[in-house]
């Protein structure tokens, strides 16, 4: 499918033929969409964006000036497969940022719906981000990361590789994330450590009071029971009245890298 009638590109874009650009796209000022390129209804690229092959797009999304989406991987194992990079819809990602594809063959990074992204970052290979994220500008997320839902993660953030991030955790800025950072807790300091509960970003996620008071808890049996990590993995799933406890027990238990640990 060539470009949809209704888009409108400025005339200094380079656009492959092979490329599918939907309904009501806007594409600015010299951009350039590679081959294998499919970008869904209504995005708007701002100018100079460059969208580089095996890049999906969805519905909804701004890219702002000098973006780069789906990068060959910053991996000096690469040797130029295919694979790919799959954005959701409703995503705003902001100036001068790169997003890389994935590293193996037919592998993918994939980002979904929602998310704000600020200025001067990276995403690296193979990342999985969520819906509602919020990334401020100059954090650099290394490649295999995860990030659930409704993560905030504060300017200058470091993530090293294969770290998993939990819904609604807020990191503070320019924390190392060397571990990974249990759902509905904030994290500071050099290497990240846990400071408590996101009860600002709970409240706003419209989580009840008792939700609350039972994560309180959970955060306590946690990290101030001198309790080894099962037995209070035990307590927190005994006690549990709601199923937001039990997604932070099994996090925790699926973690690989290790849990963010009070400094």
């Amino acid at each position: 499918m060539p470009i949809h009638p209704s888009a409108v590109a400025a005339p200094t874009a380079r656009i492959h033929a092979d490329a599918e650009i939907g309904p009501g796209c806007r594409i600015g000022e010299y951009c350039v969409i590679d081959q294998d390129v499919r970008i869904g209804a209504n995005c708007k690229l701002d100018h100079y964006v460059c969208v580089k092959r095996w890049t999906t797009l969805g519905t909804d999304n701004e890219i702002s000036a000098g973006t780069v989406l789906g990068t060959d991987p910053l991996d000096k194992n690469f040797t130029g497969e295919r694979s790919y990079l799959i954005i959701g819809n409703g995503n705003r990602i902001r100036e001068h940022y790169t997003v890389s594809r994935g590293t193996q063959p037919e592998s993918v990074t994939r980002i979904g719906d929602n998310n704000y992204i600020m200025t001067s970052g990276h995403i690296a290979h193979n990342c999985i981000v969520g819906n509602d994220n919020v990334i401020a500008s100059c954090a650099l997320v290394a490649g295999h990361v995860e990030l659930e839902d409704e993560v905030f993660i504060s300017g200058g953030v470091v993530i090293h590789q294969y770290s998993r991030v939990g819904r609604l955790a807020m990191i503070a800025g320019n924390v190392r994330v060397n571990s990974d950072a249990p759902p509905y807790f904030l994290y500071s300091d050099f290497n990240i450590s846990p400071k408590g509960l996101n009860t600002v970003g709970l409240k706003r996620a419209g989580f009840s009071p008792s939700e609350v008071n039972e994560l309180k808890r959970a955060y306590k049996l946690l990290y101030r029971s001198h309790l080894k990590l099962e037995e209070a993995l035990a307590r927190m799933e005994a006690e549990a009245q709601s199923p937001h406890t039990m997604h932070l027990v099994n996090f925790i238990r699926s973690s690989k890298r290790g849990i963010a640990r009070e400094c």
